[in-house]
């Protein structure tokens, strides 16, 4: 069962898109900021992490680069989870490391499809 870390600081969506996942056959832990995203990371390693941009503490991007640079967690995927969609966001993501990039409001089956496809390495 692949682990999946949501890092969202809206608890109620947050909730939500355990729920699905955990229905979808993936174990979830939750995280709302970008500290605690970090220490979960690399306490549990999970397989794809689900990154919001706009976080307390730090920021989605800066989470990003910080997994990328650790040997224990830079393989860990990312897939950004945001409702920031401009060209130059996107952009700042790949730059930072991202996998994937997932634009709010998303349909779920997209987002499962999106995760099963950077767990298997395809980054589109």
């Amino acid at each position: 069962m692949p682990k999946v870390l949501v890092v969202e600081d809206d608890y109620a969506l947050a909730d939500n898109l355990q729920a699905y996942l955990e229905a979808n056959g993936y174990s979830v832990s939750l995280a709302h900021d970008g500290q605690e995203a970090v220490e979960q990371a690399r306490k549990h390693v999970p397989d794809v992490v689900l990154l919001d941009v706009r976080l307390p503490k730090i920021g989605g991007f800066d989470v990003c680069r910080l997994l990328r640079s650790e040997p224990r967690t830079k393989h860990i995927k990312v897939v950004m989870l945001t409702g920031l969609g401009t060209m130059g966001d996107v952009e700042t993501a790949f730059s930072a490391g991202a996998d994937d990039y997932c634009i709010k409001p998303y349909e779920p089956e997209r987002l499962i499809r999106k995760i099963q496809k950077v767990l298997q390495g395809d980054k589109r």
